[in-house]
């Protein structure tokens, strides 16, 4: 079988910082990150969509990539942040990490990184 590389990279990142912290339920400012993390990875932003749940909650966001997308949800009260980062062509997930955590203040973190698009492996 050809050594085919995958369509796509998906990272699942789980952030962990200080409960009640301004990046878990500042919106406006996590927009900017994430635009920001896509740049370092050199994805090309095609538009975001953002929705906060009010006073006090955190927010729920994607940055929708022509390599693919970012998304983000929030629980302030934890201080947790669940991401999504897939990306295709030469662009990398793992390039955000950086902007990404600088930006949740990450005490903790996991990544989990699949391989997209794989034609599956048939035997018989």
């Amino acid at each position: 079988m050809d050594n085919v590389p995958p369509l796509g990279r998906h990272m699942i990142l789980e952030v962990w910082g200080k409960p009640g912290s301004l990046p878990y339920w500042n919106m406006d400012e996590a927009a900017a990150a994430l635009v920001q993390s896509a740049k370092d990875a050199g994805a090309t932003v095609l538009s975001e969509r953002w929705h906060h749940f009010g006073c006090g909650f955190g927010y729920t966001g994607v940055v929708i990539l022509s390599e693919s997308h970012i998304s983000v949800h929030t629980w302030p009260e934890k201080g947790y942040a669940a991401l999504d980062v897939f990306m295709c062509g030469d662009c990398d997930p793992e390039d955000t990490l950086g902007t990404i955590l600088k930006f949740y203040g990450a005490e903790k973190h996991s990544v989990r990184v699949l391989q997209r698009g794989m034609e599956p492996v048939v035997t018989s």
